[in-house]
């Protein structure tokens, strides 16, 4: 790391996370560390060398260091945010994993942007590509990236095991989600821009048998929707559903894989029969896209808000 007076700085997050050691901020003249319990002195010596300042210590315990260190660092994530929005549509994915440290560098490295940059390459990639989800999949001895478009998964990228642990933590403070806990899985949502299109990401954590994985949903916000006279149904099938769909009352079931069609089919379903002489409301989780005229809700299961 290199040296230099606190400011504004913080300590990289891959050093704060793995040492225990945060900053709070300066007070005359001096940087206030917190430091989790059983924190090597080395780390503290680092952070004073990295900061430039005295140092004033706090010490905390282990729970409460983890909760700081994710709230301290989601803000610090919307400056990772804005570097989505900048980089260009050309950005080589392959070229940026290629860049990476050795495994061992990678490990000790403090500086996060090399994986800030390879989650910022993948995000517009898979956006580029109009795909729906991004795997990341940790095996024992590779990470492996894959996206799906047209509903079919298909590997973008390899890289080493190292890798995994950093781009996952990465993920979960963008998402808000709790670093510490690799136990259970998690959801979450990141909202961004990439190449001036604004997505909203949701995110779900599996732990595994060699570190979590990670599925992210992109959701286009402003996507163009297909007419129901565009979705490629038989005619007869077509029909059918035209009719099913203005019918007063009952149910309809649509089914099928992930990326099959389904949310696009019910979508232009509500766009047929939105005509401002009804009252629409829906239930959805989630809220993939938003129709002018419809009262769309999202559940909550945190507030008991669902289907039922």
């Amino acid at each position: 790391m290199a040296a230099g007076p606190v400011g504004s700085r913080q300590l990289p997050f891959p050093f704060a996370k793995r040492h225990g050691v945060l900053v709070l901020g300066t007070e005359d003249g001096h940087a206030r560390l917190l430091v989790r319990s059983g924190a090597r002195p080395q780390a503290i010596a680092e952070a004073r060398r990295f900061l430039g300042l005295p140092l004033l210590l706090y010490s905390a315990a282990a729970e409460e260091f983890d909760a700081r260190l994710q709230e301290t660092y989601e803000r610090e994530s919307n400056s990772t945010m804005q570097m989505v929005e900048g980089l260009r549509d050309d950005t080589d994915l392959l070229q940026v994993a290629q860049q990476l440290p050795e495994p061992s560098d990678l490990m000790e490295s403090d500086d996060d942007a090399p994986i800030i940059r390879l989650i910022n390459a993948v995000l517009t990639a898979a956006v580029k590509e109009n795909a729906s989800d991004i795997h990341i999949e940790p095996y024992e001895n590779r990470l492996v990236i894959r996206f799906r478009v047209d509903g079919v998964l298909r590997e973008v990228l390899q890289s080493r095991r190292a890798v995994a642990p950093l781009v996952v933590s990465r993920i979960k403070v963008m998402s808000k989600l709790d670093i510490a806990e690799k136990r259970l899985p998690q959801d979450g949502r990141i909202s961004l821009r990439v190449a001036g299109r604004a997505v909203d990401v949701r995110v779900s954590t599996m732990p595994s048998g060699h570190g979590e994985r990670v599925v992210l949903r992109l959701l286009d916000k402003h996507a163009g929707r297909i007419d129901l006279n565009n979705l490629g149904m038989e005619p007869a099938t077509q029909t059918g559903m035209d009719e099913l769909i203005h019918k007063p009352h009952g149910i309809i079931l649509v089914t099928g894989p992930t990326g099959s069609g389904k949310t696009t089919t019910l979508y232009a379903a509500l766009e047929r029969i939105n005509d401002n002489t009804r009252n629409i409301m829906t239930v959805e989780d989630p809220i993939e896209y938003y129709i002018d005229g419809i009262g769309q809700s999202q559940v909550n299961t945190k507030v008991e808000m669902t289907f039922a």
